[in-house]
């Protein structure tokens, strides 16, 4: 037998023996496993007293009041406003965030930061680990040397390496512990576009009231397990009462399982509660099959079902989009809307349902926000921001494209129903 025929065959053993171990792995991981669905009927209106609470209790979310003091639905607009909010510290700068690449905006946002620490405030770093590993350690070094405090979030253990799938996906601003701004966007000149691009579409707002104490304790716990210590200043968690408070909800995505995902659990009970509209938005857009069954038996009776994200073209991870497209197949044939956004990426966040309910912050539609990420998410009944909302809806769908059954039913075999396919079968367990 020639040598390379050995090879060969050594190489095909080798070949078969990672395959064996790869879905040895998978199987003891439960990657096979009959998904969990639920189910709720004859859930209460959005219009109902009793709304909140029950989605509360849904969804371990957490009951508070507050007042949205500001909207923004432009990048700039968002990266003024937490330049300006850092400016104001007097105290206290806390920050979370998963994206930051080198460039123009990252380097605005370190010398603001620089400065108030070098006054004496103290600031506050948890920054994702993956998320932020384009920055060179020199960034984070002129940081420090100004007394400004940085943990990573997750870093990679090679003693538990599966655990570096769980990322923070949060995005939050905290001032003094009075203020509170919270959204999707991340710290990059991604989000500027180009010179023949348009921005991208994202939103923020402004918090004030009982909720930044409660948003206040959410990043300390993030703090502590990333390695901070943690010194429960008493100001943190005083706040000033807020004028013309709304109840809102805040659902953080801690720990989600297979069993249970509190960001899952908030945004299929909210659909639920839908009568009139259901107006979703989501960048990487991968609903299981739980979720599009409630988005066809909603069409089905009625309700105004419109779905806005993002084009092939203009996503950053186009491996999401093709996972994505092959599962609108459904959605489609049963006449929900589909819109993408054309001008550039979309990565706003946004649940409208009726002419109430709003849920907005940093979970996407899909696996990793419902089943990996620790996300942050709010919602309320609060009217300036479904009306900033539902504007912000209404010119993203007239600056769309609509996805078309008749396309979809000609769609790639190997890009969409190959290779999205197994896109979405790695994006449930990673």
């Amino acid at each position: 037998m020639s040598t390379l025929v050995l090879i060969l065959r050594s190489l095909l053993w080798l070949l078969l023996g990672l395959t064996g171990v790869i879905l040895v792995s998978l199987y003891i991981r439960g990657a096979f496993r009959t998904p969990v669905t639920y189910r709720v009927e004859d859930g209460p209106s959005p219009e109902e007293s009793r709304f909140p609470t029950v989605l509360a209790s849904l969804s371990t979310s957490l009951i508070t009041s507050g007042t949205i003091t500001q909207f923004w639905s432009k990048p700039d607009q968002i990266q003024a406003a937490r330049l300006e909010a850092i400016k104001t510290a007097q105290r206290t700068i806390h920050f979370e965030t998963f994206f930051m690449t080198p460039g123009r905006r990252a380097n605005d946002f370190a010398a603001a930061l620089a400065e108030r620490a070098t006054a004496g405030v103290q600031v506050q770093l948890v920054i994702d680990a993956y998320g932020a590993h384009t920055l060179p350690n020199r960034y984070w070094q002129r940081l420090q040397s100004a007394g400004v405090q940085v943990e990573f979030f997750n870093r990679l253990d090679w003693r538990a390496p599966s655990n570096f799938a769980g990322r923070t996906h949060r995005k939050l601003l905290l001032i003094d512990g009075n203020v509170g701004l919270i959204g999707g966007a991340g710290i990059s000149d991604h989000w500027d576009g180009d010179e023949q691009t348009a921005p991208w579409l994202d939103i923020e707002v402004c918090l004030e009231g009982e909720i930044v104490p409660i948003l206040e304790g959410m990043f300390i716990q993030h703090w502590t397990y990333s390695g901070g210590e943690a010194n429960l200043r008493a100001e943190i968690f005083q706040t000033d009462p807020a004028q013309d408070p709304t109840l809102m909800l805040v659902t953080p995505g801690n720990n989600p399982t297979y069993r249970f995902s509190p960001i899952r659990a908030l945004k299929e009970n909210t659909i639920v509660a839908a009568r009139k509209r259901i107006w979703l938005a989501s960048p990487y857009l991968i609903p299981d099959r739980n979720t599009r069954e409630l988005l066809i038996e909603a069409k089905q009776s009625g309700v105004d079902v419109r779905i806005l994200t993002s084009t092939l073209e203009n996503i950053d991870k186009k491996y999401v989009y093709y996972a994505a497209y092959e599962l609108c197949g459904d959605l489609l044939k049963n006449g929900i809307e589909i819109y993408e956004y054309l001008p550039n990426m979309t990565h706003a966040k946004m649940l409208l349902i009726d002419d109430r309910w709003v849920n907005i912050g940093s979970a996407n539609f899909d696996p990793r926000s419902f089943f990996h990420n620790e996300e942050l998410d709010i919602s309320t009944a609060e009217p300036r921001l479904q009306q900033s909302v539902e504007q912000v809806f209404v010119d993203a769908f007239a600056q769309s494209q609509t996805m078309s059954f008749k396309d979809w039913q000609q769609r790639s075999w190997w890009r969409h129903r190959l290779f999205g396919s197994l896109v979405r079968f790695i994006q449930w367990q990673l």
